[in-house]
C-alpha cells in the first residue's frame, strides 16, 4: 500500500518533525494534539524549519505548497480515513495504549497503526488492538528533518507484508530504514546509544570529566556531530530517562539503571533546550549560554 495520507498522534519536537518530512514527501498530514494552541506553536516551527530548508535550496517546492498538506487537528475523527497512523507522545505505557485502543476503533482495518516510541516494545502496544498483524515500530531521531535513519520494529505478530510498507513508507521519505528483528526494549540503536549516555553520566558523577570536555571529546575523537550531553538536551533528559526506565524495567540490565543525577535533574524540571536548562543552559531563542 503506497501512504498517501498519515494522522500522527503528538505535535512535540517528534511529532512535528514527523509530520514535516511527510508533507515534503507529497503525503496529506494530520498533526494531532490536545490545543489548538500547542499545534499552533508546532506549525510555527515547522514553518521554520521548512524555510530554512528553502533557503538552503533543499526543497523545490513553497512553503505555502508543503505547509498546506499539513491539518492541525484536536481530534481523531480525521483518522478514520488515513493510511498510516503514527503515535508520537512521550514514553509512557498507559498513555501510549489508550492512543491505540482509540485508533484501532476509528482507523480502517487496512490501515497500519505505528508507534515511534524509543524504548517500549511494539507488541505490548499492539495487544491493546484487534489487528496486531498491522501494529509496527517506526522510530525516528531527532532532529527527524535531519536524521536519515529510522528503525521499522517488528512485533511478535507483526506480519512481513507490514514491516515490508513500512521500510517502503521510510524510503518513501528520502530516509534509511533499520530493520529490527526481535522486539526487544530499547530496539536496536538507543540499545548502544543509551549505554554511552549512562557511562557519560556517571563519568560525570566521579567527577571523572566535566560536561564539555566529555562532549568535545566524544565529537573530536568519535567523529559524531554531538557529544552525549548536547544529544541529551536536544532530545530531552526526560525521554531519556523514560527509555532507560523501560529498558531497565524490561531486562533489569544494571548498564541502562538510570544515573541518579539524571534522575535528580528531571525531577528538578531541567530537561534540556525545552525548559532552557539541562547540562547547558539556554536564552530564549534556543541557542546556549556560553560560559
Amino acid at each position: 500500500m503506497t501512504m498517501r495520507t498519515v494522522f500522527i498522534v503528538g505535535s512535540g519536537l517528534m511529532g512535528s518533525g514527523i509530520a514535516q518530512v511527510c508533507a515534503q514527501a507529497g503525503m496529506q498530514v494530520f498533526m494531532n494534539d490536545i490545543s489548538q494552541q500547542i499545534l499552533d506553536r508546532a506549525l510555527k516551527n515547522i514553518a521554520w524549519s521548512l524555510g530554512k530548508l528553502i533557503e538552503k535550496g533543499k526543497l523545490k517546492e513553497t512553503l505555502q505548497t508543503i505547509m498546506g498538506r499539513i491539518s492541525s487537528v484536536t481530534d481523531f475523527t480525521s483518522a478514520s480515513r488515513v493510511d498510516l497512523a503514527i503515535e508520537a507522545i512521550f514514553e509512557k505505557l498507559d498513555l501510549k495504549q489508550e492512543i491505540f485502543r482509540k485508533l484501532d476503533e476509528i482507523c480502517r482495518s487496512e490501515t497500519l497503526l505505528a508507534s515511534n516510541t524509543s524504548a517500549i516494545p511494539i507488541t505490548e502496544l499492539a495487544t491493546v488492538t484487534k489487528r496486531p498483524e498491522k501494529v509496527l515500530g517506526l522510530h525516528f531521531f531527532s532532529p527527524v528533518p535531519m536524521m536519515e535513519a529510522v528503525e521499522v520494529i517488528k512485533g511478535v505478530k507483526t506480519l512481513e507484508e507490514t514491516m515490508r510498507e513500512g521500510v517502503e513508507f521510510v524510503r518513501s521519505l528520502g530516509k534509511e530504514p533499520i530493520r529490527v528483528e526481535n522486539d526487544v526494549p530499547g530496539f536496536l540503536l538507543n540499545r548502544i546509544n543509551l549505554v554511552g549516555y549512562v557511562e557519560a553520566i556517571r563519568l560525570l558523577e566521579q567527577g571523572i570529566g566535566t560536561v564539555a570536555d566529555i562532549d568535545k571529546g566524544v565529537r573530536l575523537a568519535f567523529g559524531r556531530r554531538m557529544g552525549p550531553f548536547e544529544t541529551g538536551d536536544l532530545v530531552g533528559l526526560d525521554v531519556s530517562l523514560g527509555a532507560l526506565n523501560a529498558i531497565y524495567e524490561g531486562d533489569k540490565d544494571m548498564r541502562f539503571y538510570p544515573p541518579q543525577l539524571l534522575r535528580r535533574k528531571v525531577k528538578a524540571g531541567e530537561l534540556g533546550r525545552k525548559s532552557g536548562r539541562g547540562w547547558y543552559e539556554y536564552k530564549e531563542d534556543g541557542s546556549r549560554k556560553e560560559k
